[in-house]
């Protein structure tokens, strides 16, 4: 499948875009609002792989509003599409193949995952574009705690300044990892907010081995943000950027922490 043209939006990129892009993916009809949930307590990896990709079908059919998910996972790597098995030093938890863009990552307790289910035919089909808007929307809600979130050329996620570990020293606060099937965006990316950063030290965060490139979290920084600030945030964010959400999704939902269901991903365009 390849990627249509580029059109361009309402928006400009942050500072250090990869390219000349713009952000931001209204929609281009009157289409229903995007649902919007919270799940309450750890979801399975597996269980929300199958609630995703069954979601992404019926959104795809056009049978369900779009959707964005935020949760927590139980502490796991994941391995997407690019990773290398050297990357997996220590297989401290469970590890997950997927079908997502990206190398290894970890999710746990104390990240903000956020699995975003959108119709790219409806907004633009545009997968570069998608994964750069997901990058300013972090970076956007980033702000409202104090903290200049970044983009780079040659890393995807969100990226911060650190000169206090040395110079050109920086850390990713977010990483972003996608998979488009049928134009319907799955995955989507995962904030550190206040997990365990030590987790990490399992794999190499998203092949990127520099030295000079950790991986931080808002708690870290030192900012006291909880999992319910920063969905405040976001929320905030997300409708300058991808258009209204439906005033009585955003209950949290503790509807997908039940028993786990099997997995189910069909093949997609992947975006790391």
């Amino acid at each position: 499948m390849n990627n249509a043209p580029n059109t361009h939006g309402p928006n400009t990129v942050g500072p250090n875009t990869r390219s000349d892009v713009s952000v931001g993916l209204m929609p281009t009809g009157p289409f229903a609002p995007v649902e919007w949930r919270i799940s309450d307590g750890l979801v399975g990896y597996e269980e929300a792989l199958s609630v995703m990709a069954t979601r992404a079908a019926a959104v795809a059919r056009g049978e369900a509003a779009e959707l964005v998910w935020l949760l927590e996972h139980p502490p796991l790597y994941t391995a997407g599409t690019s990773a290398q098995p050297a990357e997996l030093i220590e297989a401290r938890f469970p590890v997950h193949t997927v079908g997502r863009g990206g190398q290894f990552t970890y999710h746990g307790p104390g990240q903000r995952v956020g699995y975003v289910m959108l119709d790219l035919k409806r907004r633009a089909p545009d997968v570069r574009r998608f994964v750069l808007t997901l990058e300013e929307w972090i970076i956007r809600a980033l702000a409202l705690f104090g903290v200049q979130g970044e983009r780079r050329d040659d890393r995807v996620g969100v990226w911060v300044r650190r000169s206090d570990k040395g110079e050109a020293c920086e850390d990713k606060i977010a990483a972003i990892g996608v998979r488009v099937q049928r134009w319907v965006t799955l995955h989507g990316f995962a904030l550190n907010v206040a997990p365990d950063l030590s987790h990490f030290g399992g794999i190499v965060p998203c092949g990127v081995s520099d030295a000079r490139y950790g991986v931080t979290s808002l708690a870290e920084l030192g900012r006291a943000a909880t999992l319910s600030d920063v969905d405040t945030a976001l929320r905030a964010e997300f409708t300058p950027l991808f258009g209204a959400v439906a005033q009585d999704q955003a209950l949290r939902s503790t509807e997908n922490n039940s028993s786990p269901r099997r997995s189910a991903i069909s093949s997609a365009v992947a975006s790391r």
